[in-house]
């Protein structure tokens, strides 16, 4: 059967619906929840701060390959809610390629993506600058301006049997200019997997495990390290080491439509910061489908 064939979407939905989906741990609703695991930890995709946009993809879906590229609207400041309408002034651009294959038997998949983020943003090197020629502590707001973020990821899906599923993303952004809708990530490696209790007497079970290294670039860090706050991080100082994340998942399904899942994360070096943890984090989720 011809499996070709073209998609465009178009509307109000969000980035991840589209590019760089994960069955084994990109859905934060019943799988992992630290945002390491959500997607590249460096990808700045674009979003308004409840994860949701306006925006188009085309996607070409071939018999082994796909490729799809999308435009999206970018937030009209960093981290904020209502979103800016000039598409084609500010914006978040990707293009990711796919390749399907067939390893010892069980499905695979290899993806590229890469993105580029245009927005009013404050470049941490000219916080630096001006912090130190104007005896402040460095600040992003202060030197806003067009600027353009680029990055690239790598992810690897395989599943292994009719129970378990593993994935590997290793990405970068040039990390020059401020979070504008995710994380401050600039560089990351993470990995993880998830297995269906088929093997214990409980099909409708899974068990996650992942762990991922995030890093802070150059100047990113030195801004931090100088005392700036970003979007989401800021110690005032900064005695740096990468951050590293384990999670632990086991989502328990007691009825047809209701599951409970206690979720347990280690973090060393939370932040960035060498004197920050290590922090352990107990959550639980409760499932309902109606």
């Amino acid at each position: 059967m011809d499996q070709q064939r073209v998609v465009l979407t178009a509307g109000n939905f969000g980035v991840l619906d589209v590019f760089d989906v994960n069955p084994y741990g990109s859905d934060p609703r019943t799988q992992f929840m630290n945002w390491s695991f959500l997607t590249h930890g460096s990808f700045d995709y674009p979003a308004d701060a409840r994860g949701y946009n306006w925006g188009v993809s085309l996607e070409y879906i071939g018999d082994g390959w796909s490729a799809r590229i999308g435009r999206f609207l970018q937030p009209l400041e960093s981290n904020g809610l209502e979103l800016d309408t000039r598409m084609f002034e500010h914006y978040g651009d990707m293009l990711e390629l796919e390749k399907r294959y067939s390893l010892a038997g069980r499905p695979g998949q290899a993806r590229l993506l890469l993105w580029r983020n245009k927005a009013k943003m404050g470049k941490f090197s000219d916080a630096l600058a001006f912090g130190r020629s104007n005896g402040v502590t460095p600040d992003v707001a202060d030197v806003r301006a067009e600027h353009a973020k680029m990055g690239i990821g790598v992810t690897l899906l395989q599943e292994v049997n009719d129970a378990l599923g593993v994935f590997f993303h290793a990405n970068m952004s040039d990390d020059k200019t401020e979070t504008y809708a995710f994380t401050e990530i600039g560089k990351q490696v993470a990995g993880g997997g998830t297995l269906k209790g088929k093997a214990w007497g409980r099909p409708n079970d899974e068990l996650g495990v992942a762990m991922a290294v995030d890093m802070p670039r150059s100047p990113h860090r030195d801004y931090l390290a100088a005392g700036g706050l970003g979007a989401f991080l800021g110690d005032g100082a900064l005695r740096y080491g990468p951050e590293q994340v384990l999670e632990i998942y086991y989502s328990l399904q007691l009825l047809k439509a209701f599951s409970i899942s206690p979720d347990f994360q280690y973090i060393r070096n939370p932040g960035y910061n060498r004197d920050r943890g290590p922090a352990k984090f107990f959550g639980v989720r409760l499932h309902a489908e109606f």
